[in-house]
């Protein structure tokens, strides 16, 4: 290929334009750090537990959910096709599809079950992001990054349990009262649960565990030794979807 000086010399300040933008570049385009975890919660791998037969949803109970969503400013959009869950109730049979354990109690099995993100230890959802506006902390929280999310729906795709909403219409005239302990979304952007991280880092328990007041959920470190690993390595329990390989880590204890 044939080149006169003055391309080659646009075309070399443009090289090094570019080496010198590559810091700021990647900057940019790595995903915002949360802040480090603080408090009780510093160090740990972190997972939920909920024990299906203390859970009373099946009585109306949503305590947890109204705590979640009131927190986290989630709208009530008023239709099914565009509603924004965090947390949820679905029936068991949705819940666990392939699940045929010949030892669940009839009454359980006709209950409704919390779900909710899985926060997978293999989330296929950040694999499939363009923009890594959700990505994997070390202590295993999957996290959003709203200013980073352009609205693909690769994310929501990808997950099996539905655990993500997008945002079809701007969010705040359908919240009651905006909470200003955390941020509210705009049009266009997926969100979920996050683990109630913005609380963990001022050592607080999530507000759905927060506000149950049968004890149902647990939540904390999952290694060896402590409370959590206790509980499930000791009573039966079943992970939604887990033959899927994405290790999810909340735990649903019978």
């Amino acid at each position: 290929m044939n080149i006169d000086r003055r391309s080659f010399l646009k075309l070399a300040a443009l090289g090094l334009l570019a080496v010198a933008a590559k810091p700021a570049f990647d900057l940019i385009s790595r995903p915002s750090a949360a802040r480090a975890l603080e408090g009780p919660f510093a160090g740990k791998r972190l997972a939920m537990v909920v024990d299906l037969n203390a859970c009373t949803a099946g009585d109306g109970c949503v305590d947890c959910i109204a705590a979640c969503h009131s927190v986290h400013n989630v709208p009530d959009i008023g239709n099914t096709k565009e509603e924004i869950k965090w947390l949820w109730e679905v029936d068991y049979k949705r819940a666990f599809p392939d699940q045929e354990n010949g030892f669940v109690s009839e009454p359980l099995l006709d209950s409704r079950v919390l779900v909710l993100c899985n926060h997978c230890d293999n989330p296929p959802c950040v694999k499939v992001c363009p923009t890594q506006a959700t990505w994997k902390r070390e202590d295993g929280i999957v996290m959003m990054d709203y200013h980073r999310c352009i609205g693909c729906r690769y994310c929501m795709a990808a997950c099996p349990y539905g655990s993500r909403s997008f945002n079809w219409r701007d969010p705040r005239p359908y919240i009651d009262i905006i909470q200003q302990g955390y941020p509210t979304r705009t049009r266009g952007v997926v969100e979920k649960c996050n683990f109630c991280e913005e609380r963990l880092s001022d050592g607080l328990q999530p507000a759905c565990v927060e506000a149950c007041s049968s004890g149902a959920l647990k939540f904390g470190d999952l290694k060896p030794g402590t409370e959590l690993y206790d509980l499930i390595s000791s009573q039966f329990n079943l992970r939604r979807k887990a033959e899927l390989g994405t290790r999810p880590q909340v735990y649903y204890l019978l």
